[in-house]
């Protein structure tokens, strides 16, 4: 936060050539305190972050468990100052993300999300720790007026084809993975990301979504994946297949 509150033009930003994204050097401090600090409590977990140098697949493919970090998720919100980027730490057992922890340090109301598999999500104030659990919201397909999450910067007529199925749909939208996290918290029914991300962009999230009721599924198109299967890390490209979030969804009832 001590880079967030400096100058902008104290930022070093940069842009990466491998997709055009911004880089300040608040991805690399933060990456630095986040790794070291992994490193010490559990040294022999090794990480993945996206700040980090890819090892090679030969190498990683033999990780039983690994941390997989975005230290700044949502860097163009950094940038913009309003308070939507996040900072991601997962936890992946055999390519399935077990805990995630999601801070939103420079929110209104500052917060972190958290989960572990088989024990529910939660939500921490960071003001006065209350914490509080969260969970989907139940719907099904066939419901009227679902919330759906739109990306503002990541629109194409395969999303405006999708939310079209649905009857008489709302829409909102969030920077950062605090997108997966609206379904997680029940305040939205479906995020469909039918756009590239990486691994690290959503496995904290991703694990916070399942424990909290929710899944994160393949979806047609993209990145090669299995349309309905679950979306799997420590691939030998981290690039993410498309894919839906969706709460807790149940099968609508049989007509009488």
């Amino acid at each position: 936060m001590q880079v967030y509150t400096e100058d902008a033009k104290d930022w070093d930003v940069q842009i990466k050539t491998k997709d055009n994204s911004p880089l300040t050097k608040a991805d690399l401090a933060a990456n630095k305190v986040i790794c070291d600090a992994l490193t010490e409590c559990y040294p022999e977990i090794p990480i993945v972050s996206e700040e980090n140098k890819l090892k090679p697949f030969e190498e990683r493919k033999e990780y039983t468990h690994f941390f997989c970090v975005d230290p700044l998720d949502g860097t163009k919100e950094f940038i913009k100052r309003n308070g939507q980027f996040t900072v991601n730490v997962g936890l992946c057992e055999a390519g399935v993300p077990v805990l995630g922890v999601v801070g939103v340090p420079a929110a209104e109301d500052p917060r972190t999300y958290f989960a572990v598999k088989g024990e529910g999500a939660f939500v921490e104030s960071d003001k006065d720790k209350a914490r509080s659990p969260i969970s989907c919201k139940e719907f099904t397909e066939e419901d009227e007026g679902l919330c759906v999450v739109a990306s503002l910067s990541h629109s194409s007529p395969e999303t405006e084809a999708f939310i079209a199925k649905y009857k008489n749909p709302s829409t909102t939208s969030m920077g950062s993975s605090l997108k997966l996290l609206l379904v997680a918290e029940g305040k939205a029914h479906v995020y469909p990301r039918l756009a590239p991300t990486s691994e690290w962009d959503t496995c904290a999230s991703h694990a916070i979504v399942t424990a909290a009721g929710g899944q994160v599924l393949q979806h047609a198109g993209g990145k090669a994946g299995e349309p309905g299967e679950d979306v799997r890390y420590n691939k030998e490209d981290p690039l993410n297949p498309f894919f839906v979030v969706y709460g807790s969804r149940k099968a609508a009832a049989p007509a009488v």
